[in-house]
């Protein structure tokens, strides 16, 4: 068993918001427009940052592409280690993803399994033309060769280290804390 600690705040919501702008512009640029393009947020901390990014490309390109949710649970490589009955939150994408771009969105980029799961879940919705990922942080430590296209922030961490996001629409806040984790 872990205790967290929180160590540092490494971003504020100014940080936040200005991180996600970024992300919106170079997503514009990366497709020249956002023609056939679609954001996917990965259940739980990608859902409320997807549903941002949309709003500001909305703003830059006065079109808001179509959000949808997914749900990685039952992809995951580790489910079994999970527990008996895991918790579900349910795969919404009311659009077809057949040769759309997509802009996947998480939180934290760490060993690259999540991602790895995403993809996997929407191969079996479809073909997309491409598959862009955009994250909060990459706290590195990667196990699967996966990086991503658009990133909040970079934050090298030990093994002993985590990153926690915490949003309004989740967590009743904005911010990314570095914390320690000490065994019990």
């Amino acid at each position: 068993m872990y205790e967290t600690f929180e160590k540092a705040v490494l971003m504020d919501e100014n940080a936040i918001s200005r991180a996600l702008t970024r992300i919106s512009h170079e997503v514009v640029e990366k497709n020249k427009g956002l023609n056939d393009l679609v954001v996917i947020g990965i259940q739980r901390r990608g859902v409320p940052m997807a549903r941002r990014i949309a709003d500001v490309l909305g703003s830059i390109e006065s079109y808001r592409p179509p959000v949808g949710i997914l749900d990685i649970t039952f992809y995951r490589d580790d489910l079994s280690m999970l527990s008996a009955h895991p918790i579900v939150n349910g795969t919404e994408i009311p659009f077809d993803v057949n040769d759309k771009k997509i802009v996947l969105v998480d939180d934290v980029l760490f060993t690259g399994r999540t991602v790895r799961a995403a993809i996997e879940a929407l191969f079996d919705m479809g073909r997309p033309a491409s598959i862009q990922l955009a994250i909060m942080v990459d706290r590195g430590h990667r196990q699967l060769p996966i990086r991503a296209d658009y990133v909040g922030k970079n934050v090298p961490t030990s093994n002993s280290e985590s990153i926690r996001v915490e949003l309004s629409e989740v967590d009743g806040t904005d911010r990314v804390i570095l914390c320690d984790e000490v065994k019990k």
